[in-house]
């Protein structure tokens, strides 16, 4: 049948049916609207995809534009990495409940550091107080990264650390800690997030300007391709960015916006793009409108190898492969009915595995009220292995590739994250877009229109504004810090200092210092001070002399 003949029959069919009957029954909303705030049809035909060209903007999984997923085989082969962030308290906790997550059959870690060390501080630092442990995992010295990975071989675990300004420091304490367990830097596989421009964007935890921290992450690139070839060097990180209040079209630009940014950097420095390129990953949020995120994983898979083959002309297929974790929705959890949102994680993890991720956490029921319990764990873990051996989710690659609405919607994305695109090189570029405000400012935006939607109950989020409960009561089976760990903390901290060789330490922060002048590599310092158990603050405030500070522009 041809197209034409395809559209008189779709008139037809509207003009004598549909809106007959619509207006007879009426429909539930006057407007359907994707979360991106795009008009859902009522119907998709052959017609929303007629100029769709099938081998070069589809193809087959492990084919360029990798569209239907990076690897010919998929889940065929392997499932998806299964991770849960974890991290709290001090390193011996997090090690306890690491090696529980371990036992319950999850096969990746992913560590949550606290915040504290997120922004470079130790533990006794006045700012730290009343935070040490709370978000995350305490680490001062190489002593903890020992702690934390007692007893779990490194060779046999891929860790993703979630760390933005002192990943450096982090990933340096990561391979000594392998080195003293006998593996080595060869053997070791994970991910640092390495990300410093969503920080910029959406989060804060950032220590120094963005020159200089750009300058640090293609140290960490040109470092990792000759000695850590299996670990992932930055994972680009658009989770944040929606948590902040984007949708789903300004997380696929943005986060592709700042990968352009990353490449340029490194390939600006004189590194070969095929050198660097096939280990960057990416991290992308699911969120609750099912179709909308499965054609966004597609669409962004499409739009990365198409942009690495037109601007920075890569070579290798690896180099124009997209792979990415994938967290389910924190902003999406409730403290109203807890328990809702065990179903809200599940849809969102089964929009990963039917986008085809390479590794997912799924969060916690009860992450909206404070870290979660191993209860609450175990059921995310068990979510994520229910939709693997139960759902055939997993059995065929891209099983919704051919539908009229996924195909139709991931090329609509593509097309409109390029439009945000052309107009983030407009401005200079990701960095310029960010120091001026424009990102932002589009994020503030749409975060406002959907906290609008939801006061007016144009959109229901069901136990908040709608189908709420009377007299609910609160939750106490919430897993709380103990308060006596920050003393504790602090009193082992003292303890490595006063064991440790302190000239050995200032000199190896000296070498940091003359590498941040000279412009040398600084992941060989970096790693001699960790080895020489100098602190986390030691060797950011070292990097601090010479780059400075940071200083956020309010939009």
């Amino acid at each position: 049948m041809s197209k034409e003949d395809i559209d008189k029959l779709y008139k037809e069919w509207k003009n004598n049916k549909f809106d007959k009957t619509a207006q007879r029954f009426g429909e539930r909303k006057k407007e359907f609207k994707s979360d991106s705030n795009r008009t859902v049809k009522p119907l998709y035909s052959p017609l929303d995809i007629k100029d769709l060209d099938y081998t070069n903007k589809i193809s087959f999984p492990g084919d360029y534009p990798f569209t239907r997923g990076v690897y010919p085989t998929m889940y065929r082969s392997k499932l998806w990495t299964m991770r849960q962030y974890a991290g709290f308290g001090n390193a011996k906790e997090t090690n306890r409940r690491f090696r529980y997550l371990l036992e319950q059959g999850q096969t990746g870690l992913s560590v949550a550091f606290d915040l504290p060390t997120q922004i470079g501080y130790d533990s006794d630092y006045p700012l730290a107080r009343g935070e040490v442990g709370k978000v995350g995992v305490a680490i001062d010295t190489l002593a903890d990264m020992e702690l934390l990975f007692d007893q779990i071989p490194l060779d046999e675990v891929s860790t993703s650390m979630t760390i933005n300004s002192p990943a450096s420091i982090l990933l340096a304490m990561y391979k000594v800690v392998a080195e003293k367990q006998g593996v080595s830097s060869e053997k070791l596989a994970g991910t640092i997030q390495n990300d410093i421009l969503k920080e910029y964007i959406a989060r804060g935890t950032y220590i120094f300007p963005p020159e200089p921290s750009l300058r640090i992450i293609t140290d960490i690139f040109d470092y990792c391709s000759k000695e850590m070839p299996r670990f992932n060097t930055i994972s680009i990180s658009g989770y944040h960015i929606r948590e902040a209040g984007s949708d789903a079209i300004q997380e696929l630009a943005f986060t592709i916006a700042d990968g352009i940014e990353y490449v340029k950097a490194a390939v600006d420095i004189g590194m070969d793009v095929d050198e660097f390129a096939p280990r960057l990953s990416f991290f992308f949020n699911a969120q609750m409108d099912l179709f909308e995120e499965i054609a966004k994983f597609r669409a962004a898979r499409r739009l990365w190898a198409e942009i690495m083959e037109e601007r920075f002309k890569a070579q290798k297929a690896k180099s124009k492969m997209l792979r990415f974790h994938t967290q389910t929705a924190g902003s999406a959890l409730t403290a109203q009915q807890p328990m809702n949102n065990i179903m809200r994680v599940t849809l969102q993890a089964l929009s990963a595995v039917l986008g085809g991720t390479q590794s997912l956490h799924t969060n916690s029921y009860d992450e909206a009220m404070g870290l979660p319990t191993e209860d609450s764990v175990k059921i995310a873990l068990r979510t994520q292995q229910l939709i693997a051996h139960e759902t055939g989710a997993a059995d065929t690659i891209d099983p919704l590739a051919g539908s009229y609405y996924i195909e139709s919607r991931t090329d609509h994305l593509v097309k409109e994250a390029r439009q945000y695109i052309e107009k983030i090189d407009e401005l200079g570029g990701m960095a310029q877009a960010i120091e001026t405000g424009y990102i932002q400012r589009e994020i503030q935006e749409n975060a406002y229109r959907l906290q609008k939607e939801i006061e007016k109950k144009d959109r229901v989020v069901v136990g908040v504004n709608e189908f709420i409960e009377e007299g609910e009561g609160k939750n106490n089976n919430l897993l709380k810090v103990d308060p006596t760990v920050e003393k504790e903390q602090i009193k082992e901290l003292n303890n490595i200092k006063e064991k440790r060789d302190d000239k050995e330490v200032k000199d190896a922060l000296t070498q940091i210092k003359k590498a941040a002048v000279n412009n040398n590599n600084l992941m060989y310092p970096i790693i001699k001070a960790v080895k020489a158990y100098a602190t986390i603050g030691e060797i950011s405030d070292a990097l601090r002399e010479e780059f400075g500070e940071y200083e956020a522009q309010y939009i």
